[in-house]
């Protein structure tokens, strides 16, 4: 981060001590680095004493002043000792007394190690003319179209202040004095442009003794960037046996004298603050994967950060489980939208991203990011129609081929060859282009093939990576725990998608393999997908089926389950359309025997009771018996309904909205039903 000339670098001891003149002053001479004698005072009398011992002339000013405020230069004699330490008064408690320094002032920009750039800081002045007054010559310098307000242009607006009426005075003159044509007439003591002052660029006139006491100032002081001043009558020669001194260090030094200097060559001091920060050859991003899709989202984010993390990589990802950096999860809750993106590119840790990029924090605010270097699409189907906008599933790929657009040249588009809209997605992409296919004949992915083109797919129930050249195999589909021995359909094609997506980020093929054969379908790698809990006499699943085509694929699994009855707390989203819920309702008719119908806490403008009524509707049309379905409102009840009510060998399919709740009542459940078996079994064995 950098605020003005400022990087997040230094401490806030060390932005504290440099604004404490005598302390830095004090660290200045322990690293043997010339300043100019001198002391603290808290009274005129003290004062006047340090003057006397230090020898006229002298320097008094605040002790943590900015921009030249109240400083005093080159007094003669107790009585100007007096009535400076009474001016410095007003900014500070505490005011410094040092030896006067008889030279230039000099502002010596330090960035890093190297002295970027040097100037000659030159008081304000206006130059007679005969006809006006100081302050009719003010006005006029003023209206130099260099000058503005504050920073807003190369040189600040000259006022006349106090300070400028005491300079005069000093001189014996005031503002309504006419000058004599060609008297150059000094308006203040310090050069700073803050107040008007102007500069001349000496960068290459430092010699090199003097470039490196200003770098070993900065660095005493545990600054990165820094503003040294010092005082020498010529800065191209050293300044050791009084011929100069550093006077005073800046934490936040002003760059406008650099880039704009009155006179000399303009310095790109800004470009070497951004080659400190980003040193060339080190990296100055982080690799981003983004995935979206209808489905299948979650579980590819997830497995492609859990491969990432086996290759010691801190991975930070969004997802609809929470904002992970590591393993700790710093936002818990549904977080894919473009907030949640920054929180992960904004993280220092944070060595790769990872980012599940839904649909509706692209339609409301865009992406979290400017380009990715993957972008994967998993799928489209009917979802979210009628929302946003969105109201054909043409206008949702559209919607979701932003992610694929926004890639870096050098980057990968990830997309599904099985998928409708894949030609589609092709056309959009605007970076190379990586296809994933269960099927190794897939037309659109064999095309590709024969192009040169890589593509991940699985042959002869092997997945393999074509690399543009050669064929690689990878795993046995049976091998990959979240497709429960190849049965899950929907998880070898999010399998396929975060192959390909690994592959793209150029990680090596024995750790995808890894990573592929570790991550298991339980609560701890896969929250709420397709996991599985062992009740004892009966099965119960957990998945965030919410939509038609999630519910199909959890179909596709159960009919190749064994039990002797299949059993679905089912509900929808209320912001589905009416035709959505009621496929819903139909796909859940054909498969399950005893149906338990629910509706989600938040009804998302929904009267309660409405999307229970199309889901009841729809499943005793598709063949269920009226005694086989029960309305219960709430999801934890309608779980632990559905729970009590099982017979042995069932498996029983929950369709959750809120995934901590639905475990935790399956959990209850389990350790109930397990302690009351324990008990039975003990009263057996007591009777027997």
């Amino acid at each position: 981060m950098i605020q003005a000339s400022m990087t997040d670098f230094p401490g806030c001891i060390s932005v504290d001590i440099v604004g404490n003149k005598q302390l830095t002053k004090q660290i200045l001479m322990e690293n043997k680095i010339p300043v100019p004698e001198g002391d603290t005072a808290y009274s005129a009398e003290i004062a006047v004493q340090i003057a006397k011992e230090i020898g006229y002339p002298v320097v008094v000013k605040p002790m943590d002043s900015n921009q030249g405020k109240e400083v005093s230069l080159n007094l003669q004699n107790e009585q100007e000792v007096e009535a400076a330490f009474n001016e410095a008064r007003r900014y500070a408690r505490v005011v410094v007394v040092e030896k006067y320094i008889k030279g230039t002032d000099y502002r010596v920009l330090v960035v890093g190690d190297k002295v970027s750039a040097v100037s000659e800081r030159r008081p304000p002045y206006v130059v007679g003319d005969g006809f006006h007054t100081v302050k009719e010559l003010i006005e006029i310098e003023n209206a130099d179209v260099l000058r503005g307000d504050d920073h807003e242009k190369p040189l600040t607006k000259i006022k006349l202040d106090a300070s400028v009426k005491k300079v005069l005075k000093d001189q014996g003159l005031n503002e309504n004095f006419v000058p004599p044509l060609g008297d150059r007439i000094c308006l203040r003591y310090n050069g700073n442009l803050s107040t008007g002052g102007t500069a001349r660029d000496c960068t290459e006139e430092i010699h090199p003794y003097n470039a490196r006491i200003a770098i070993r100032a900065a660095k005493a002081l545990g600054l990165d960037i820094a503003g040294v001043d010092i005082t020498a009558e010529d800065i191209s020669r050293p300044i050791f046996d009084g011929n100069g001194a550093v006077i005073e260090i800046n934490a936040a030094p002003g760059l406008r004298m650099h880039i704009y200097p009155t006179e000399g060559k303009p310095q790109n001091v800004a470009g070497d603050i951004l080659d400190m920060l980003f040193p060339k050859g080190s990296p100055s991003t982080i690799p981003i994967v983004s995935v979206t899709g209808t489905n299948g989202k979650t579980t590819t984010t997830r497995l492609i950060r859990h491969t990432l993390t086996l290759g010691n990589m801190k991975v930070g990802m969004t997802s609809t489980s929470g904002v992970f950096i590591g393993d700790e999860c710093i936002l818990e809750g549904d977080n894919t939208g473009p907030i949640s993106a920054s929180m992960v590119l904004a993280s220092k840790e944070a060595e790769v991203a990872v980012l599940e990029t839904a649909r509706g924090g692209l339609v409301r605010k865009g992406l979290g990011y400017d380009l990715a270097d993957v972008g994967v699409i998993t799928n489209i189907s009917e979802d979210h129609i009628g929302i946003d906008g969105i109201n054909t599933l043409e206008e949702l790929a559209f919607v979701k081929s932003l992610v694929i657009e926004a890639v870096k040249p050098d980057g990968y588009a990830v997309l599904n060859a099985d998928d409708r809209f894949v030609s589609y997605f092709m056309e959009r992409a605007k970076s190379e282009i990586i296809l994933f296919s269960r099927n190794s004949m897939n037309p659109v992915l064999k095309k590709h093939i024969e192009a040169g083109k890589k593509a991940v797919y699985v042959e002869n129930n092997v997945v393999c990576i074509f690399d543009g050249k050669n064929e690689v195999p990878l795993i046995n589909v049976g091998e990959i725990p979240i497709t429960y021995g190849g049965i899950v359909e929907c998880n070898i094609e999010n399998s396929l998608a975060a192959v390909s997506a690994l592959y793209a980020l150029g990680v090596d093929p024995e750790l995808i393999r890894r990573g592929l054969e570790t991550f298991k379908p339980d609560m701890e790698h896969n929250p709420g997908r397709f996991n599985i809990i062992d009740m004892g006499d009966f099965k119960v699943m957990l998945d965030y089926g919410h939509n038609p085509a999630g519910y199909r694929e959890v179909m596709k699994y159960v009919e190749k389950v064994e039990c002797k009855r299949l059993v679905g707390v089912i509900g929808m989203p209320g912001d589905r359309d009416n035709s959505s819920i009621y496929k819903v309702g139909e796909i859940s008719g054909r498969y399950f025997s005893r149906v338990y119908i629910k509706e989600d806490n938040d009804l998302r403008g929904r009267a309660a009771g409405e999307m229970a009524d199309i889901l009841y509707d729809a499943v005793i049309k598709s063949g269920v018996r009226k005694e086989d379905v029960e309305i219960i409102y709430s999801e934890d009840r309608a779980i632990e309904k559905a729970i009590l009510d099982a017979m042995p060998g069932d498996f029983i399919v929950v369709f959750y909205e809120d995934f901590e709740l639905a475990a935790e009542v399956v959990e209850r459940m389990r350790t109930e039903i397990s302690r009351n078996k324990a008990a039975s079994e003990a009263v057996i064995q007591n009777v027997g």
